[in-house]
């Protein structure tokens, strides 16, 4: 039933692994596809992973810095994995707990970790108890609750109530056998204090009638008289203990409890050598995630951080004088920089050069919603390339919006008039290639590209048209446009200001990009231009958001007006930023 099971280090040290009957496909394309799109990515906030016919299911072991993996067919409902996998960990844990202690990967390595009598011991079990279990049977009439009910139970009187059944015949002498006010059934009364008296004087000598003497003492005034508070013992649910307590140097001291307080109050709070559980950070994740949607983080996305950094943390040891705040805080700040530096690196002039060595252009689309600033950030992005010695063709697929060409042309005309021809040969740095509104935008690009290459320009930057996520029409012409041409990089276009929606912009958008694409492996968004970063102050979410929805990177940030206000992301800044106060 399963493909595979894997044990290893978050070294990438295999320590034990196990391969399926019949299974000849190695186990390594899907645990490495895990390792770079959910663990180094800080996604493990859900413990299963799809890789195209295997379902993965994973656990992490923080306190030894190991990793569980199951492999079996998606199309299998198999209902013990969980289970099992905690079964496997723990009992590998017992198991080697020496060997697992000795720091240093040669000792890992030196070490033979014999656990397949015990993973099939383990399977075996797991697999009976799941068939033993199988479906529940229906209950019958007699076992349901509408069979208990009588006729008389079933008749409503004029009041809409209905007529209940004598249970029994109240006993009129409850009163008498001690009923206590709070409770339901009869409890007899305990006698307050001593034996009670009986006051029958018959019989009786005067003497035994003086009850005036009091723990041996002749008199009703002596000195060591010793009162107590009396409660009652038969409504008091538990009566409360007097218990005696000294001060001494700003210290309670209890004879019950110890001693608390004073300097041992201080240290509250600190962990102390003990392993964190789910309960000890709940308190600090329900802030952590407060603030992470104070600084515009989409809310979605701020639940699953902190459960990622929840399994991350969980069963690991601290360290003495280390609090849980200061830790979760210290392992979100590392999920967020990990998130934000790109899994791929994407450097543009580098793969400019690498097509002026095939001798064709390289050809960037920029995508987004309405009104982000794309055609601003492409004449950044224009003016850039320039700068670093690269002509620039300009293609203007923009066929909708009133004034897109008008405005890319102005753009072209100061680009010029900032590197004149003269410099360059006589020939212009940077060109447009418009054909008017209303065309096709797809024949536009495919024709723009095709003079880019007889032109031999370095680099051919496509602009769309804005497009709301929800318009079918046009994000199917996107689609379509990308599909004929296939560019080299689509960037996707998107202001900082956004929270939540930008969830639903890049979602939908890349499944618009799949839906209509012709090919197995359809292209989808490969980086991020995030717009308008200089007007949001310390908010800056977004960036988290878009970046963990599409697992790209930020390729560049924009910071004004000018041709100048263009920077890479700095992962670090942006994360003090969001975790300042």
């Amino acid at each position: 039933m399963l493909d595979f099971f894997t044990i290893f280090s978050k070294g990438g040290i295999v320590l034990w692994c196990f391969q399926g009957a019949g299974v000849s496909e190695s186990f390594a394309g899907p645990v490495n596809a895990l390792i770079r799109s959910v663990i180094l990515q800080e996604r493990s906030g859900n413990n299963s992973y799809t890789h195209e016919a295997l379902s993965l299911k994973y656990k992490l072991d923080n306190e030894f810095e190991l990793i569980f993996v199951v492999g079996f067919q998606k199309i299998l409902t198999l209902t013990y994995v969980d289970k099992f996998i905690d079964d496997v960990q723990l009992h590998f844990r017992d198991r080697y707990k020496n060997e697992l202690e000795q720091k240093g990967a040669l000792k890992l390595i030196n070490n033979s970790f014999e656990f397949g009598d015990d993973f099939k011991i383990l399977l075996r079990e797991a697999e009976d108890s799941s068939k033993a279990r199988g479906p529940a049977a229906m209950r019958t009439f007699k076992e349901s609750e509408k069979s208990q009910k009588t006729v008389k139970s079933m008749i409503e009187t004029k009041g809409g109530e209905k007529v209940k059944e004598p249970v029994g015949k109240k006993n009129k002498n409850t009163k008498k056998e001690g009923r206590c006010c709070c409770s339901k059934s009869p409890k007899p009364q305990k006698p307050r204090g001593k034996q009670m008296r009986v006051w029958d004087i018959g019989g009786r000598d005067t003497k035994e009638l003086d009850h005036s003497k009091r723990n041996g003492d002749d008199s009703l005034n002596g000195s060591n008289q010793n009162y107590e508070a009396q409660t009652d013992p038969v409504c008091t649910p538990s009566a409360p203990k007097r218990v005696k307590k000294t001060f001494v140097f700003g210290t309670i001291t209890s004879k019950k409890g110890g001693a608390f307080g004073g300097m041992f109050g201080m240290l509250k709070g600190l962990v102390g050598s003990k392993s964190l559980s789910r309960d000890d950070m709940e308190s600090v994740l329900e802030k952590m995630k407060d603030h992470l949607i104070a600084k515009n983080v989409a809310a979605e996305i701020a639940y699953q951080l902190c459960d990622s950094v929840a399994k991350k943390l969980e069963g690991k040891v601290m360290g003495t004088f280390t609090t849980v705040a200061s830790t979760v805080k210290l392992a979100l700040q590392d999920s967020l920089v990990q998130i934000l530096q790109p899994k791929r690196r994407v450097d543009i002039l580098r793969d400019v050069m690498e097509a002026q060595i095939q001798r064709r252009p390289f050809v960037v689309t920029f995508c987004g919603v309405n009104g982000v600033g794309k055609s601003t950030n492409l004449a950044k992005i224009s003016f850039w390339l320039i700068e670093n010695g690269f002509t620039v063709l300009i293609a203007a697929c923009d066929t909708f919006r009133a004034g897109a060409v008008e405005q890319l042309r102005t753009h072209q005309r100061r680009l010029n008039s900032l590197h004149p021809p003269e410099h360059h040969e006589g020939r212009p740095v940077v060109q447009l290639y418009e054909k008017g509104y209303g065309k096709d935008a797809a024949g536009i690009a495919m024709e723009a590209i095709a003079y880019a290459r007889n032109q031999a320009f370095d680099v051919v930057l496509v602009d769309t048209a804005g497009r709301m996520q929800d318009n079918a029409p046009l994000m199917t012409a996107l689609a379509k446009l990308i599909a004929v041409n296939v560019p080299d990089l689509v960037l996707f276009v998107g202001e900082a200001l956004v929270g939540n929606e930008a969830v639903d912009q890049l979602v939908k958008f890349n499944q618009a990009l799949a839906d209509h694409s012709m090919s197995d492996k359809p292209r989808l968004i490969d980086g991020i231009v995030l717009t308008k970063f200089d007007t949001i102050d310390d908010k800056v979410g977004a960036a988290i958001s878009m970046t963990y929805i599409t697992g790209q990177p930020i390729v560049f940030v924009g910071t004004g007006q000018t041709y100048n206000d263009l920077r890479s992301l700095n992962a670090r800044a942006v994360v003090s930023a969001l975790m300042k106060a």
